[in-house]
C-alpha cells in the first residue's frame, strides 16, 4: 500500500513516549473520533527533524488547535525511550504525542519507509505530513529526498 488522500489509515500498535514512560497506543486511540496533524520524520535527533520540523509544529501548535485539530502527532521509527527523551528536550510533551514505531510496522504498512542505510540509520520513515479525520487521511505531503518543504507545520496549515 502506498498512502493516499481518502485511504483509511490501517491498524498498528505504536507507543508514544512519555513523562510517565512508554505508553502502548493503537492507530485508533491515535485516530478514531479525532482531527489529527500529523508529522512523521527519519529520526528524533537528526539535524533537519530538530531545527526545523519539530520546532514548526511548536511554533504552530496554537493556530493548528484554533483549526480544530484535537491532537499533533509526531511519529519517527525509533523506540519510545528516545522519542520521550527528543520531546523533551525539543520542549513539546506538553505539546505534540511523540510516537515511536519501533520495527518500522506503521510505516511499512502505509507504504513510506525509506532505507537509511546509507546514512547510518536503517529503516527509516519518509518525511511527511498528513492531516486525518476519523482516521481517513485528508491531506498528505510526501517529501522528495533529502527535503523539507511539504510537511512543514507552515504548509499544512492552510489545508486544516
Amino acid at each position: 500500500m502506498t498512502l493516499k488522500v481518502g485511504d483509511k489509515l490501517p491498524a498498528a500498535n505504536l507507543i508514544a513516549g512519555t513523562t510517565e514512560g512508554p505508553r502502548p497506543m493503537t492507530t485508533d486511540d491515535i485516530f478514531a473520533g479525532k482531527k489529527v496533524a500529523f508529522f512523521a520524520v527519519p529520526g528524533a535527533f537528526t539535524p533537519t527533524c530538530s531545527a526545523k520540523h519539530v520546532p514548526g509544529f511548536k511554533a504552530l501548535a496554537p493556530e493548528i488547535k484554533a483549526k480544530g485539530v484535537d491532537s499533533i502527532v509526531c511519529l519517527s521509527v525509533n523506540d519510545a525511550f528516545v522519542m520521550k527523551a527528543w520531546g523533551e528536550n525539543q520542549g513539546v510533551l506538553d505539546t505534540i504525542t511523540m510516537i515511536a514505531d519501533p520495527a518500522g510496522d506503521f510505516t511499512k504498512a502505509v507504504g513510506l519507509d525509506m532505507d537509511g542505510s546509507k546514512f547510518g540509520l536503517g529503516l527509516r520513515s519518509q518525511r511527511y505530513s498528513m492531516v486525518v479525520e476519523d482516521g481517513v487521511v485528508t491531506s498528505l505531503n510526501v517529501e522528495e529526498a533529502g527535503e523539507f518543504k511539504v510537511s512543514s507545520a507552515d504548509y499544512m496549515l492552510p489545508q486544516l
